[in-house]
């Protein structure tokens, strides 16, 4: 009996640690594409920005949400039609200013998204720019302003960091 015990309990550990291993995968597509999106800005390249754009809305298209806890499928319901959207508009517009504006907003879901899994595979720090009163996701502690591109690239500071779970 003790030995069934071990057994289950050993199971039970080692289910355990793989879905906690996948955790901080299901999103990682998401925000290497998001990370692109900021990338693009950055260098006022509104065709960059369409192609990562939709690498973006594919990447929340294919998460699997049965690799989600339940903590993290409420947030996953929350934000990820709003991701899509603004997603979606970035990858349609040809204007800077609208991607940007976007952008904006886009960001401040995929801030809350992160923040909701408690879990992500690289470690993001959280920009500001405090001529746009915008923030931003970048994994670099070094500013790269996607609001204002190459006439404003070093405007903003970091806010906070989030530290990779592996």
């Amino acid at each position: 009996m003790k030995a069934l015990k071990a057994l289950i309990l050993f199971l039970f550990i080692a289910v355990s640690t793989q879905v906690k291993a996948t955790d901080n995968t299901v999103i990682s597509p998401i925000i290497k594409a998001y990370l692109g999106i900021k990338d693009a800005l950055v260098t006022d390249n509104s065709k960059a920005a369409n192609e990562q754009a939709k690498a973006f809305t594919a990447a929340i298209k294919a998460v699997d949400v049965n690799k989600l806890d339940a903590t993290q499928k409420i947030a996953w319901t929350k934000y990820a039609e709003k991701l899509r959207f603004n997603g979606d508009h970035i990858s349609e517009s040809t204007e800077l200013a609208h991607q940007r504006e976007h952008f904006q907003k886009l960001s401040d879901d995929m801030y809350a998204l992160v923040k909701n899994m408690k879990s992500t595979d690289v470690t993001l720090y959280r920009q500001y720019c405090p001529m746009k009163k915008a923030y931003w996701l970048s994994s670099s502690d070094k500013i790269a302003n996607p609001y204002y591109g190459k006439a404003m690239d070093e405007c903003g500071e970091v806010k906070e960091t989030i530290k990779a779970s592996k």
